[in-house]
């Protein structure tokens, strides 16, 4: 009798304990690093902002699966100690992450490895996109080697479309980070080359024939474009933030006759409004949906959300669209998670196929032998003020 009631007592003990260990946490804690006030906050506030609304409007929708989300976010400043300070206080709190730059996510990229937690970061570098070195990082947007390589196909179609003999000649503008760099040259990280813009512009027969750094919050950039000028560079492709602004005005000044592409964090309608006249014709690589799209449902979504908890503002630039998106992709993989720990939703990021996203990004696919999300964009040009689309979806390998 009391070897059945101890037999008993292991049961129902080992029951409990099983109940507890496999059972759903109360909230979803996700950390916030984000870039407010530092050298890309213009973008990095209405980026941060998506996501505390999407969040705040899950929340008040019931959360996932009956769980409320708990975002601990915080201003970085875009400085990567402050970074790592950030990323440590959310340590053994947050299951996953919404992240940043790129060298503040290539810093803690060792450390989210180690610790299991998924980053879903805002930069789109393409070295962090391969599962076998930096597993637990995901990429929304069109990295910005594909954006770049997407660039220079259109180039070389519309240099052979107007019949120029020879190949077309392309100046890289960037700044000196890690940002700046990841579109135009070969990086090694972590052990294991990835090559970018520099190497296929040479495989498609375009000429790359200068390289101009311009600096994030440059206020003058005449001497890179007089040094442009003489290379004879018909196109420029520009890694920047607000400094295109500086770029194209000055451009318009020395009466350059040079066609600008913005790689995706280098326009928007502010920094359209800001350069003015010199803004116009300026080309613009875009793997998100503006918020003029409204025929789009999930454009439709994010400005009913905004005009909710912001009535204010009745316009957003396109970084609002690229937060909103990113968050809406993690509450869909916590929705289809087994387990609310990082190797559960990393799991459940993986098994996402062809996502639709309402139009707000291009179908979003993650496997475990690719951590890009999207792998198709639209070529943008800025024609009287406003944003027309001048291609097709233009699609790349994954």
């Amino acid at each position: 009798m009391r070897k059945s009631i101890s037999f008993l007592l292991v049961v129902l003990l080992f029951g409990v304990f099983s109940t507890l260990s496999f059972a759903a946490p109360k909230e979803i804690v996700i950390g916030g690093v984000f870039d407010i006030t530092g050298a890309t906050g213009a973008v990095g506030a209405p980026y941060a902002d998506a996501v505390r609304d999407y969040v705040k409007y899950v929340n008040e929708n019931g959360g996932v699966n009956g769980m409320q989300i708990k975002l601990l976010d915080t201003d970085y400043a875009y400085k990567i100690p402050q970074a790592v300070a950030a990323y440590k206080n959310l340590q053994g709190k947050a299951i996953a992450i919404q992240g940043w730059g790129t060298g503040d996510t290539e810093a803690l990229s060792p450390m989210i490895t180690k610790d299991k937690i998924p980053y879903m970061s805002a930069s789109y570098s393409e070295h962090l996109t391969d599962p076998t070195i930096t597993p637990y990082n995901f990429l929304i947007g069109v990295t910005y080697a594909d954006q770049a390589r997407v660039a220079l196909k259109f180039i070389k179609e519309q240099h052979t479309k107007s019949g120029k003999p020879g190949n077309p000649k392309v100046c890289f503008i960037y700044n000196d980070t890690g940002f700046g760099k990841s579109p135009f040259f070969t990086v090694e990280y972590q052990g294991k080359k990835f090559a970018a813009a520099d190497d296929y512009a040479k495989t498609i027969g375009v000429d790359v024939v200068d390289k101009e750094i311009v600096a994030l919050n440059a206020l003058e950039a005449t001497s890179q474009l007089l040094n442009m000028q003489k290379s004879g560079a018909e196109w420029a492709i520009c890694q920047e933030t607000k400094a295109m602004t500086t770029i194209l005005k000055d451009a318009k000044k020395l009466n350059l006759t040079t066609k600008f592409i913005a790689l995706n964090w280098a326009m928007n309608k502010n920094f359209a409004a800001i350069a003015g006249d010199a803004a116009e014709g300026c080309y613009w690589t875009c793997p998100f949906a503006l918020w003029t799209d409204t025929s789009l449902p999930g454009v439709q979504l994010m400005r009913k959300i905004s005009e909710k908890y912001h009535p204010e503002i009745k316009d957003r630039i396109v970084c609002y669209t690229q937060g909103f998106a990113a968050m809406y992709v993690m509450v869909e993989a916590l929705k289809v998670a087994k387990d609310y720990t990082g190797e559960g939703i990393k799991k459940a990021l993986e098994s996402l196929k062809d996502l639709d996203t309402g139009g707000l990004t291009g179908k979003i696919t993650f496997t475990d032998k690719s951590h890009k999300g999207a792998n198709s964009l639209r070529i943008y040009q800025i024609q009287k003020g406003a944003f027309v689309p001048v291609s097709d979806y233009i699609e790349v390998a994954r």
